[in-house]
């Protein structure tokens, strides 16, 4: 196993592990909260990851181009190129339909209307837990790819 192999499997192991560890555990303690102390939460949490993880998911998708470029002429190169292509699709969904949606709930003031605000993070939880299985997806092609 190459150094580059290592750090794509970390990079990307330890973004989906995050993704799930907001989904899974963080959410469902955030919504046990009063209606404020959630809405407070949220708004941090969307500034905080928002301001991380597109980094990191960039960094996730050009180590896998970069092995999928230097596999070019082995066996697994087809299916490193669909796991390149469903993480660079999920950033493009990322974009378009949950950005949006973090960017309003981190500029949302603390007077902010509860309601909506709870909506629009059950809105993007949904659509995260569906990133979260196209990110698993790509890494288990990815891990597919380079064991053959």
């Amino acid at each position: 196993m190459t150094f580059l192999d290592i750090a794509t499997i970390l990079c990307i192991g330890l973004m989906i592990g995050t993704e799930f560890a907001v989904s899974v555990f963080l959410n469902p303690v955030v919504w046990k909260l009063d209606n404020h102390a959630q809405v407070r939460t949220i708004r941090l949490f969307a500034a905080r990851l928002g301001a991380a993880m597109p980094f990191w998911y960039a960094l996730s998708l050009l180590f896998l181009l970069a092995e999928t470029i230097l596999r070019r002429n082995q066996p697994g190169f087809a299916s490193l190129l669909a796991a390149s292509a469903i993480w660079a699709a999920v950033i493009v969904v990322t974009v378009v339909f949950l950005v949006p949606i973090n960017n309003r709930l981190a500029r949302m003031g603390i007077n902010a209307h509860a309601s909506r605000a709870l909506r629009d993070h059950h809105k993007w939880d949904r659509l995260h837990r569906a990133r979260i299985a196209a990110l698993a997806v790509s890494m288990l092609t990815f891990l597919f790819a380079i064991r053959v």
